[in-house]
């Protein structure tokens, strides 16, 4: 508790400044209702809110944006992270998200050599030929440079900012705070768990500040597309990179956000777009390793239709049985199967209660609109889209490994929709499903399973003398514990304190009024109104008691 209020006081200038521009930007009284006063108090300091400048001059989700924005490089990346919770916010909020930018000037060229020579122990203009100090990009967390190396090869620098990991491990403290009150004052929102939100959140954005783990991730990248000669994957240059500055190979060509320069270089938007679903494809469903920004700022066009992949500061992993679960929803998806896609949502909802009947209905309804379309004519986007708005209804939350996942499938078909109007992401998909599929119930592939679920057997069985003796051994101590899980067990507590504490009150009433008549009976003493005044006063202590029981058992019974 202790180290937790020093935190607390140390952010406070932080926390104000964040409470401030909710509050100008018409969030005023979500600050009110997350009581951050109390925060405040326990440092012995007040809080006095600004006037709202902007509740109705526009709509929250951009005002919510506009303030993400004003308050700097984590909050632009956490709202780039909510608009990958399609599960959570409605479309108008992902799109708002969706334009957070890092528009961040520039660090003198100066204060990052100064950084460089630091780590490399060296000046950067003695290891490189060329060193442009005019960055070509510049976000948030990092800018970049053009370089070119002693062997003539051109390369870009990819560097950390200064001091920016203690700003950012700062603003992680305040959102851990922030979240933890919204979880305590909204009980609506404890299913979306901000809490473990801003924590995976926190976990992404510091492998983010660490460049050279950006390099695994291109290293790991390019060994799964070797064999692709359509694929790009920039080359590192590993004796240059270490964790605040990333070196790898310049990549000349049409960047993906300027699609009106592919004719002129005599490029065929048809074939780019199909190489790049069949390339994010390829990493979702048999990689299990994706990029998960594949947004046009992220492509570079090659000649010859090839297509170079950069920035990997955000990536997604997708074990073996979460894998399962997608191609199970992939193939319903595209089969119009709403049994399929309803048992794959259920193993999804956890411990939340779902009115499965419901949901049922839901699904068929909602495949009803898909009935008669042909399947060139189906908007893979606006299909998943519809699916996540259902899971919103029932309050099933994606489980975190497959948000980034729903977002880039939807990213890559507006990419590619972009490069062909008449693109299709479904044709490209079934491929792929059918090839896991196949693979999955292959004879080389049941063998295996067979044989792992053999072992476990095996293994479980063997085990179980063992552990009977163990629980045997304990038992006979008096040592054996049983654990019990019970939802809503604090709530069944705090019940059981009330009405304790309303038996309690009732027992002194009734002690009061006998004690108080035994009390009227005696003659000596004060008199109030010409009775016993310590009898009088009982009377009067047990009538008060009396009204707050019958207040307070009302209360309860209208709320319940």
């Amino acid at each position: 508790m202790l180290r937790e209020t020093i935190s607390l006081m140390r952010d406070l200038p932080r926390i104000r400044e964040i409470i401030g521009v909710l509050a100008r930007h018409g969030f005023g009284d979500l600050v009110r209702r997350l009581n951050v006063q109390r925060t405040f108090e326990r440092a012995g300091e007040s809080l006095d809110l600004p006037e709202e400048e902007m509740r109705n001059e526009q709509d929250a989700p951009v005002r919510a944006r506009r303030a993400l924005e004003e308050l700097g490089p984590t909050f632009i990346k956490l709202g780039q992270v909510m608009a990958t919770r399609v599960d959570v916010f409605p479309p108008d909020w992902i799109a708002e998200f969706e334009q957070l930018q890092s528009n961040v000037p520039a660090t003198p060229f100066a204060e990052l050599e100064a950084e460089l020579e630091r780590v490399w122990g060296v000046p950067p203009r003695e290891m490189f030929v060329e060193l442009d100090e005019t960055p070509i990009g510049s976000a948030s967390i990092a800018q970049v440079h053009r370089a070119r190396l002693p062997d003539g090869r051109e390369v870009i620098l990819k560097v950390r900012r200064p001091h920016i990991v203690a700003k950012i491990e700062a603003d992680l403290r305040v959102l851990h705070h922030l979240a933890s009150l919204v979880e305590f004052e909204f009980p609506d929102a404890r299913q979306y768990q901000p809490v473990r939100i801003v924590e995976q959140f926190a976990k992404s954005l510091r492998r983010e500040l660490d460049l050279a783990q950006e390099a695994h991730h291109h290293r790991r990248f390019a060994e799964n597309f070797a064999s692709d000669k359509h694929i790009v994957i920039p080359e590192i240059f590993w004796d240059y990179t270490n964790e605040i500055v990333n070196v790898q190979a310049y990549v000349g060509g049409v960047p993906g956000n300027e699609l009106s320069l592919l004719e002129a270089a005599g490029l065929d938007r048809k074939l780019l777009a199909q190489r790049g679903a069949d390339a994010v494809l390829k990493m979702v469903l048999i990689d299990g390793y994706f990029h998960a920004d594949p947004h046009p700022g992220n492509v570079i066009y090659l000649p010859d239709n090839r297509i170079a992949f950069i920035d990997f500061g955000m990536i997604g992993r997708l074990p073996a049985p979460r894998r399962d679960e997608i191609v199970d929803l992939l193939a319903a998806l595209a089969a119009r199967d709403e049994r399929g896609i309803l048992n794959v949502l259920l193993d999804w909802t956890a411990d939340i209660a779902v009115d499965e009947e419901k949901l049922a209905a839901d699904l068929a309804e909602f495949m009803f609109n898909y009935e008669n379309l042909a399947l060139k004519d189906i908007r893979f986007g606006q299909l998943l889209n519809d699916v996540i708005a259902i899971m919103r209804e029932h309050a099933i939350t994606l489980p975190a490994d497959l948000t980034l996942l729903f977002k880039a499938l939807i990213t890559l078909e507006g990419l590619g929709r972009q490069l062909d109007p008449e693109f299709q992401m479904v044709p490209h998909l079934t491929p792929f499903v059918r090839q896991v599929l196949l693979n999955r119930y292959s004879p080389r592939a049941l063998v295996k399973k067979g044989r792992r679920n053999l072992w476990e057997m095996l293994t479980l069985a063997g085990g179980i003398p063992r552990d009977l003796s163990r629980l045997v051994k304990a038992a006979r101590r008096g040592k054996l514990k049983i654990d019990l899980d019970l939802k809503r067990l604090d709530q069944f507590g705090a019940q059981i304190d009330r009405a304790a504490n309303r038996l309690t009150l009732g027992i002194v009433t009734g002690c009061l009024i006998i004690g108080s008549s035994i009390v009227m009976t005696v003659p000596a003493g004060p008199r109030i109104f010409g009775l016993p005044a310590f009898g009088f006063i009982g009377f009067l202590i047990a009538f008060l008691n009396s009204i707050w029981l019958i207040w307070s058992i009302w209360r309860a019974g209208k709320r319940n």
